[in-house]
């Protein structure tokens, strides 16, 4: 109750501030608004209906003949729309499985089961002869017996505590809880510490029983249930791992396969919850800490198992067609300025809500404002619509796309706005901080539609109700939407980390729980059961992208602005300062605390925890240089706020002299070289962190540095970082230069 009476106190009051859009006159903002309400009133929940039973009326995963299917009817569809539409082929190394088998060994064996069951209250989980079997797609091919060893989520830390437990890894296989990382860094530091075979399941803690009641009867993960997905080494670099920097165009030089180093060393396998019980029954050896445990009904134990266990996987490693649907609807004052769009149309089964129902959102916005166009409505820039083949195993269309025509993005991207699965709830948003302000002003004027408060207001609303009371007294009055900063996971890398262009992910949810996700439960069924009943969510994202999408199309000036963004980046540099003064103190405590307790240690030989040695002393770095830089940044983003009243009175020359400048200057923020061991990544601000893959870790050269304690390496990252930002704050300063002169 308290909830909603929160919610009703937030509701917003129309103003005459809402007839005013960043980067438009008052004239054209208002042209603008009234085109938006006829937008509105275009979309449509049951064409997304109608879409969705379509494209998910098969599995549909890359290389599929229904995969094919669905490109050729959303091609279609966009040419239909009055789109320039047309299908963009790759060929990429997919890897399905050819032969898979994992077996308990010794007194009580069990053979896996490895395959899910269909039920008859949902037709679509019976389509077995097309769907892909659970599999981790990159896995490497092997024939491994060993002992059993559990390793929690199977992140570096789990490891370090395992050495404490005196829990040997080398020359085993390993089981890990999904969860805390994504999932290719689980075999990754799996075999750092010498493993030779890993098992990923997910625990009925996270997605199962214990959330509440499982499919059919309820959303989430039954015990056969699978979560299948790539395992490809994506922190490196995403895409095919064949054609790093180059598009998998058919005639592509190609490394061989044994030279691609984003695939996985050792097999690794995704199990369910029901098949993993007897393989953690078998563990022995000392109970696991209080935060390992799940649901399960057993006592949770790090091992190794008394008996082996046997894993052997063998794969196709084919060459797969890949289509991408590109379509474009040319502007009429500035053709060459592109406004991207995009979500992907493959799944690793039926795949409703990933990502089906962010597919059809997207299908609904561009067929709204094709209906504009057809009735009057002007586009200063072109649009592109993209539908992305090959995202689940490893982004392989966008990055493909991205890197064959990245000589053209260069010149001619000025966003890019990535979705990828919906569901109902709350507004999440991350991305770019230039694009911040702007962002905030179009959640501002979408309506949430199950309590008719705007999407921003909304989200404020669940920020206070879940805050504590000091998070509480800090978010009071102050409403707007931070930007997550993006990582990995979908789209936009190849836009924002490989080529510099700004970018935006968004999708609702909070309220749309499940266990379906990489599943042959993430059907239509599924989806309009739990999800997103009505698509009212679906209709809310599109009403949301489609406002970013046609304003960035129209604006006079660009809505850049570089406030936030310096707020933003002083946060991050406070944070790594923050990290290294922490880690300095924790290692002088540990030190010291080991260096009390050794004596005790070497008189209790019962105590089974291993006795690790110091700790190297954290060291002083010299951050002067980007400390300085920060202060440039600051100033020219305050002079450019100062001074930016003055664009919309600039000459439509000098407008467009502006503009370029404005969508070119992410593209400083880039370095050549790349970042340490994985060059693919040029973004200095914005990279997925080497060990958390989907999550980001923001200033990734310095910040990894520091947790890696390569700490020559972090000073060497700090003066780049330096250089970077003082880069961009003189391509800020030619802003300034252009907005002072004489029109």
């Amino acid at each position: 109750m308290k909830r909603w009476i929160l919610l009703l106190c937030f509701t917003p009051f129309l103003t005459s501030a809402q007839e005013k859009i960043m980067g438009f006159s008052d004239a054209r903002a208002k042209s603008q608004l009234d085109w938006e309400k006829q937008f509105d009133a275009a979309l449509s929940g049951k064409d997304q209906d109608t879409w969705m039973q379509f494209l998910t009326s098969r599995p549909h995963h890359a290389g599929s003949p229904q995969g094919k299917a669905n490109a050729d009817y959303m091609v279609n569809l966009f040419r239909f729309w009055g789109y320039q539409a047309q299908l963009e082929e790759y060929h990429v190394l997919f890897p399905t499985p050819k032969t898979r088998l994992v077996e308990l060994l010794g007194a009580k064996p069990y053979k896996l089961k490895l395959e899910e069951t269909s039920f008859p209250e949902d037709q679509y989980t019976g389509q077995k002869s097309e769907q892909l079997p659970p599999y981790n797609a990159y896995s490497a091919d092997g024939d491994v017996t060993a002992q059993l060893v559990f390793v929690n989520r199977g992140v570096p830390a789990d490891y370090e505590e395992l050495a404490r437990m005196g829990v040997e890894v080398k020359g085993k296989i390993v089981i890990a809880k999904y969860g805390g990382s994504w999932r290719g860094i689980k075999p990754k530091v799996a075999y750092e510490n010498g493993a030779v075979g890993c098992l990923i399941y997910s625990d009925p803690e996270d997605d199962g029983y214990k959330r509440g009641d499982v499919y059919p009867e309820g959303a989430y993960k039954p015990g056969h249930g699978v979560q299948r997905g790539s395992v490809m080494d994506m922190p490196v670099y995403p895409g095919d791992p064949l054609t790093p920097g180059i598009g998998a165009v058919k005639e592509a030089k190609r490394l061989s396969r044994e030279e691609a180093i984003t695939i996985m060393k050792i097999p690794v396998l995704p199990i369910s919850y029901e098949d993993a019980l007897p393989l953690l029954q078998s563990l022995k050896g000392p109970v696991v800490p209080d935060a390992w445990k799940g649901a399960l009904p057993i006592t949770y134990h790090a091992g190794p198992s008394a008996d082996q266990v046997h894993m052997k996987l063998e794969f196709n490693w084919d060459l797969k067609p890949l289509y991408n649907v590109i379509a474009k609807l040319p502007g009429s004052e500035y053709p060459d300025e592109w406004i991207i769009r995009g979500n992907h149309h493959d799944g690793w089964v039926n795949g409703a809500a990933d990502p089906i129902s962010g597919m059809v959102s997207e299908m609904d916005e561009a067929r709204a404002i094709g209906a504009l166009v057809k009735k009057g409505f002007k586009l200063k820039r072109t649009l592109v619509y993209c539908a992305w083949d090959g995202e689940e195993p490893a982004l392989l269309g966008s990055v493909e796309w991205t890197e064959h025509h990245q000589e053209e993005l260069r010149q001619k991207a000025v966003a890019y706005i990535n979705t990828d699965g919906n569901s109902r709830g709350f507004i999440g948003a991350g991305g770019s901080h230039t694009l911040e302000t702007f962002f905030n002003e179009v959640a501002d004027q979408v309506m949430d539609p199950q309590t008719g408060v705007s999407i921003k207001e909304r989200k404020y609303a669940k920020a206070m109700v879940d805050a504590d009371p000091a998070g509480r007294s800090k978010l009071l009055g102050n409403k707007t939407i931070r930007l997550s900063a993006l990582g990995a996971g979908s789209d936009w890398s190849g836009f924002l980390q490989f080529l510099g262009i700004p970018s935006l992910n968004l999708g609702f949810g909070g309220e749309g729980g499940g266990g379906e996700y990489h599943t042959i439960y993430d059907t239509y069924t599924h989806f309009t059961r739990f999800k997103d009943p009505g698509f009212q969510y679906g209709v809310a994202l599109s009403k949301t992208t489609g406002r970013l999408m046609m304003r960035l199309a129209n604006a006079d000036v660009l809505p850049f602005e570089f406030n936030q963004f310096s707020k933003t980046i002083h946060e991050y540099a406070g944070e790594l300062k923050t990290l290294i003064d922490q880690m300095r103190t924790n290692t002088e405590t540990e030190n010291k605390m080991l260096s009390e307790n050794l004596y005790q240690l070497a008189k209790d030989p019962t105590i089974p925890y291993v006795v690790p040695g110091p700790k190297d002393l954290v060291p002083y770095l010299n951050f002067s240089n980007l400390e300085n830089a920060l202060v440039q940044l600051k100033n020219s983003a305050e002079e450019f706020q100062k001074s930016s009243g003055a664009a919309l009175s600039l000459s439509p020359d000098k407008q467009k002299e502006l503009n370029q400048l404005l969508y070119q200057i992410e593209k400083s923020l880039l370095q050549p070289e790349g970042l340490p061991r994985r060059p693919w990544y040029k973004h200095q601000i914005y990279a997925p962190g080497y060990y958390t893959g989907y999550g980001v870790k923001t200033m990734p050269g310095v910040r990894e540095g520091i947790e890696q304690r390569n700490f020559r390496e972090a000073q060497q990252n700090i003066e780049i970082l330096g250089k970077t930002l003082t880069g961009y704050a003189d391509e800020i300063n030619k802003t300034l230069t252009l907005l002072k002169a004489k029109s």
